[in-house]
């Protein structure tokens, strides 16, 4: 693909660039925006989202050749001086790579539960407002291999610029959806035969006797009020234990934590090894 030039900031072909910052608060009506070399990799390589188009600096465009190859021939890039894309973005890029994508139609929660394969290990977060630990979780969610990330109405959006950022692109590879209806939810986890864990600094389980089932949903809540007594009381609950006097860990933090140690291999025929693992697994 050729890349075309652009000198001027008001050009309509880059009219989804301007004022980024004051776009992330309003809203871009089905779009978002990926940042960096690292995140258009992975926007152009999942194939989960569609882009739309990209925004490079002129001096950025030799050391992209290889990723921009995995883009569709029709794909517009445009090549700009520094000043002009500061002026489009309405502040300084360091990183020097935009890119536009198309957030598409959501999959409905129940239809992607459906699509898991009979070993499945999935996030499901109630209240995470914060993008950075949103970002965060999506990243440790990549990295140990969890199938989805299912998000309550009161979470943040994980196509928010700064959380695709801090996820380095893990946003834009894990399939997630939404769901409204906390109870609903849960009763179709155990429908589709889901082992449910919420994570608590109070919970029941040390998270290290704790088994991971064939298919498990790992609840995480937001830091200060945790998860709601309601969803506690439903649920097993684990806990990390920590030095004496200290009980709190950043959410993020914690669900590296936890998806590490349920990351391994499923417990799934044998007997427990002893009656505490035979109470926590319910047996």
């Amino acid at each position: 693909m050729d890349p075309i030039r652009i000198d001027d900031p008001q050009d309509p072909r880059v009219a989804a660039y301007l004022d980024i910052r004051e776009r992330d608060l309003a809203g871009r009506h089905g779009r978002f925006v990926a940042e960096g070399k690292v995140v258009l990799d992975v926007l152009l390589s999942a194939g989960r989202f569609a882009a739309e188009s990209v925004l490079v600096l002129e001096n950025r465009l030799a050391g992209l050749d290889e990723t921009l190859r995995k883009a569709p021939a029709d794909l517009p890039v445009y090549a700009v001086a520094s000043e002009v894309m500061d002026r489009i973005a309405g502040f300084h890029i360091h990183r020097g790579i935009l890119a536009i994508g198309s957030k598409g139609i959501s999959q409905p929660a129940e239809a992607l539960l459906e699509t898991l394969p009979a070993s499945a290990l999935v996030v499901v977060l109630v209240g995470i407002a914060n993008h950075d630990n949103m970002g965060s979780i999506f990243r440790n969610a990549a990295a140990f291999g969890a199938g989805a990330v299912f998000l309550d109405a009161t979470c943040c959006d994980p196509l928010y610029r700064k959380a695709i950022r801090v996820s380095v692109g893990a946003a834009l590879k894990v399939p997630f959806s939404s769901f409204g209806d906390t109870a609903g939810f849960t009763a179709t986890l155990d429908r589709l035969g889901f082992s449910q864990f919420a994570l608590s600094p109070r919970g029941q389980t040390d998270i290290r006797d704790a088994r991971r089932a064939e298919r498990l949903a790992l609840y995480l809540g937001a830091e200060g009020e945790g998860l709601p007594g309601s969803l506690l009381a439903r649920l097993q609950t684990v806990r990390i234990d920590m030095s004496e006097g200290f009980d709190s860990l950043n959410v993020a933090a914690a669900s590296a934590i936890a998806l590490h140690h349920f990351s391994g291999k499923p417990r799934i025929s044998g007997k427990p090894r002893n009656s505490k693992e035979r109470r926590i697994l319910g047996k």
